[in-house]
């Protein structure tokens, strides 16, 4: 048997308790950890950090990832601009020119704006994301308010349910594999959690190796807006095997509260959680499989 996948869980801000620290994706590390081989040995082995800079201002383990033993980063895009440094953004970079998966998901607005500091290399997946103040939606139409129930919270802000509850998603044909589940009557991923103002992605121009696997739709507008765009491994000019990456429109898609509203939330959250995955949690299966599909494909 080989060793264990290893996965870094890690976020774009120096940890802060009154914030989206790592600790709050402490369920989707549980459950990672809980996946067993067919023998019964882990299938991945998962740590979970904030960034922490050092001296020079930059995190050592970021700045080094092309060196270490990571076979996977799962980056949370929680920081309004002071997140990713140029040197950290290399050093994500070359893990990924040397074939590291990496998975990049952020929110609603600005969040995770520092994607931008990611190496040329990386360059597709942070235009994968669409921001409210660079590389907008290209429909002006779409550069509008969606959620209009929070009022310090702009585009783009697509509501696809209350927190603590689940969305129906749309799946892009033919079904890719990170959205299929043997144990559901449909063989299918048919619901996510939910957030009141997600982000949004799209395949970037040019990029013949991405596509949109899943859409949700708005409760407000009923408009539809893209969740996940998959890219699969490619070369690049200089002949580096990029590995494969997932760009995903919310993070709240896999934290601690969308799962659990028990979990608890930063204070600055004031919307009122449903209560329906708590009611129904075998609810969450779908979005389980999902990020074994996921751990599973990205270091494929």
């Amino acid at each position: 048997m080989g060793k264990p996948i290893r996965i870094l869980l890690q976020t774009t801000i120096p940890h802060t308790e009154d914030d989206w620290n790592i600790g709050r994706f402490s369920l989707l590390r549980s459950h990672l950890e809980s996946l067993k081989d067919e023998t019964g040995e882990p299938m991945f082995a998962v740590t979970s950090r904030d960034r922490t800079p050092d001296a020079s201002g930059n995190d050592p383990v970021l700045a080094n990832l092309g060196n270490s033993e990571y076979d996977e980063l799962w980056l949370f895009g929680v920081d309004c601009g002071d997140g990713l440094t140029p040197a950290e953004g290399a050093g994500i970079e070359a893990f990924h020119k040397r074939g590291g998966g990496l998975l990049l998901a952020r929110d609603h607005q600005d969040l995770g704006i520092s994607f931008g500091n990611l190496g040329t290399a990386c360059q597709p997946l942070y235009v994968a994301h669409h921001f409210h103040t660079v590389n907008q939606e290209p429909d002006p139409d779409r550069c509008c308010e969606d959620d209009i129930t929070a009022k310090n919270i702009s585009w783009p802000n697509y509501h696809s349910g209350d927190n603590g509850d689940c969305q129906k998603i749309a799946l892009v044909e033919p079904v890719h594999e990170l959205l299929k589940n043997p144990a559901s009557p449909s063989g299918v991923v048919e619901y996510f959690p939910s957030h009141p103002h997600e982000g949004t992605v799209s395949v970037p121009p040019g990029a013949t190796n991405a596509r949109v696997i899943a859409t949700g739709k708005s409760k407000v507008t009923g408009r539809s807006f893209n969740l996940l765009v998959a890219f699969d491994s490619t070369r690049d000019a200089e002949g580096n095997n990029l590995g494969r990456a997932i760009a995903e429109a919310s993070f709240h898609h896999l934290a601690d509260y969308n799962w659990n509203p028990d979990m608890g939330c930063p204070s600055f959250v004031d919307a009122k959680p449903s209560d329906r995955l708590k009611l129904e949690p075998q609810l969450l299966d779908d979005v389980k499989a999902y990020v074994k599909n996921a751990a599973l494909w990205l270091a494929s």
